[in-house]
């Protein structure tokens, strides 16, 4: 029949085509990188950020439902690839941080619906973080505030000192993120001038120590810091140098056991 032989011959033909087609459709979906110019934002992200720091609360008032967490955390081997790391440190030697996190609830209506305090030391730095989560998500959702110090010094003495932020942060709702971080000189070039940026940090700054104020860190971060070092007695500490950061925390949790006792005697 002559029928079949002209569908025969029309499907052979269209065989070249549908494999061309098959082979112009790509095999993975496309990635969308977003780039954030953390040490130089535009003028609008400055000014998001500006306007995200002015409404913070000054003086607040906190719900009754508060939250007071401590904990051990062993660093991942995976999470070391992304810094060298020292000599002496071997894959049968994980690096563990201490922290502590307070959280405390703004009562409504208002901008934001909670705030966040953590308190983070490991054997080589120690890091306190900030962060406000909105009320309403319809455009900000959270803004973190972040700083960091050397593990030289002891909980206790950083957290008496009003250490600068190097890190403000503003998650927006279906928009990327914007991010202020103070910038180091690079092998490709000398540190670049972030003199204009220095009325953000220092705005951030001042939030970060009102909030350890409100939120009782200095006093509680040490005590806490303290019971994790005793939970963790007679366990392997894991990285050699960790030792100097648990007698550190023992230090600041008697310094304030110590203030305590004075103020009780007065």
């Amino acid at each position: 029949m002559v029928l079949p032989k002209i569908l025969t011959l029309s499907f052979l033909a269209l065989m070249p085509a549908l494999a061309s087609a098959q082979q112009s459709q790509p095999t993975t979906p496309p990635v969308k990188v977003n780039v954030l110019n953390v040490c130089s934002p535009s003028a609008d992200e400055q000014k998001e950020i500006a306007s995200a720091l002015s409404k913070v609360p000054k003086q607040a008032r906190f719900a009754p439902d508060f939250e007071v967490a401590r904990g051990r955390s062993s660093l991942d081997e995976k999470a070391n690839i992304m810094e060298a790391a020292p000599a002496a440190s071997t894959a049968s030697d994980p690096i563990t941080a201490a922290w502590v996190r307070i959280r405390r609830e703004f009562p409504a209506p208002g901008q934001f619906s909670t705030v966040q305090y953590s308190f983070s030391a490991d054997s080589k730095s120690m890091i306190e973080t900030l962060v406000v989560h909105a009320r309403d998500p319809k455009d900000i959702v959270l803004l973190s505030i972040e700083d960091s110090a050397s593990a030289v010094t002891s909980p206790s003495s950083m957290l008496g000192t009003n250490t600068p932020v190097d890190r403000i942060k503003l998650e927006r709702f279906g928009k990327p993120s914007v991010v202020l971080a103070r910038c180091n000189a690079s092998a490709g070039g000398p540190a670049p001038d972030q003199t204009a940026y220095e009325p953000l940090f220092h705005d951030a700054s001042t939030i970060l120590e009102r909030y350890r104020d409100l939120l009782g860190a200095r006093r509680t971060v040490p005590d806490e810091l303290a019971k994790v070092v005793t939970s963790a007695k007679g366990k392997s500490v894991g990285h050699k140098t960790d030792k100097k950061s648990i007698g550190a925390a023992k230090s600041a949790a008697k310094s304030s056991a110590e203030e305590k006792k004075n103020a009780t005697d007065k």
